[in-house]
């Protein structure tokens, strides 16, 4: 026979309340974005007489709106994956194969920077790559983007993606390789012209799978205009007025969050030829000087972290704390 204080216990622990329907207030729902099905974006309910031809416009238009936005998202990710392959596997598969003759190393320097041939690849690379930061700088510029914003709206991030992908692709299908000239540096000798590559192609792996995942945690709907669409569909205007203003800080200090692994990307090859020199150091400069993060965008960045690993070790917590509670039932019968 159980005790009374046994029976109460258990009582409690078997006892489960009905469902019930449970309405958010006004400032929850305005903070997760969690509007009532019988209220539209405003908190109004829908006028009887609401013409419906409106509606249907309206309709329309978020589906033009999602139809570019998952267009633009779609050439993205394969301008993405074309990058990938030119910056990084490309030079290592040349490498380790001998496909393409990357450099002349019996040519000297004097010579090779006198051939006109060479001249000629290194002019075109350099005015692809004045396309690109040209493109990509001045969208980003205040008075350029306060104006696409009033034309475009909600596609203005869309179209700043779109460009930066074309750019990218007008660099990649123009590139020139400069084959006349000698390698800065290249790895030949037996065996690291084996184990160097393949080494070089693990860290190129890791760090593109790195580069992935912080384009994840960075909210990439945002960056790519998938959310503003969505945004503005829904009525709740532009996503990163909804973060704080620490965090719209930090994200206008750091667009780029990706500099450590694109630059071992950039240098870390089995050969630089004169080419890739010009690739890496333009990049790397650039990626250099397009975020200014400060000592409070790093303080508001270590609170951040320091309570995502609180919520992680919540649930170890709580395992714990359950284990230590059915130890103390059985030690009391």
């Amino acid at each position: 026979m159980c005790k009374p204080k046994r029976l109460k216990r258990l009582f409690v622990t078997i006892r489960a309340p009905l469902p019930t329907l449970v309405i958010p207030p006004p400032c929850v729902r305005e903070r997760y974005y969690l509007p009532l099905p019988e209220e539209n974006h405003r908190g109004k309910l829908p006028k009887e007489d609401s013409p419906p031809i409106e509606m249907a416009s309206v309709t329309v238009r978020g589906c033009a709106l999602g139809a570019a936005s998952l267009l633009n998202f779609a050439f993205v990710f394969v301008s993405a994956a074309d990058f990938i392959r030119f910056v990084s596997f490309r030079a290592i598969y040349h490498n380790i194969t001998g496909e393409t003759t990357l450099c002349q190393d019996s040519i000297p320097w004097t010579v090779a920077l006198r051939d006109s041939s060479v001249l000629r690849c290194l002019v075109v690379d350099v005015g692809l790559l004045a396309l690109f930061t040209t493109q990509h700088s001045l969208l980003a510029w205040s008075p350029v983007k306060r104006a696409l914003q009033s034309v475009l709206g909600a596609l203005n991030r869309t179209a700043y993606c779109f460009t930066t992908a074309l750019a990218l692709q007008i660099l990649m299908r123009y590139w020139q390789p400069v084959t006349g000239a000698p390698c800065l540096w290249s790895v030949r000798h037996a065996p690291w012209s084996i184990w160097f590559p393949l080494l070089c192609f693990s860290l190129h792996f890791l760090c593109w799978a790195i580069i992935c995942s912080i384009v994840m945690i960075f909210d990439y709907p945002e960056l790519l205009g998938i959310k503003q669409v969505y945004y503005e569909c829904l009525g709740l205007g532009d996503p990163l007025s909804h973060k704080s203003t620490q965090a719209q800080r930090f994200l206008s200090h750091l667009r780029h969050p990706v500099c450590l692994e694109l630059g071992v990307v950039l240098w870390l090859l089995p050969a630089l030829s004169l080419d890739r020199l010009l690739l890496a150091a333009t990049l790397s400069t650039y990626l250099a000087l397009a975020h200014s993060l400060d000592k409070q965008d790093l303080a508001y960045l270590c609170v951040q972290i320091k309570s995502k690993m609180q919520l992680l070790a919540e649930p170890h917590q709580r395992v714990a704390g359950s284990t230590d509670g059915n130890n103390g039932d059985r030690k009391e019968k």
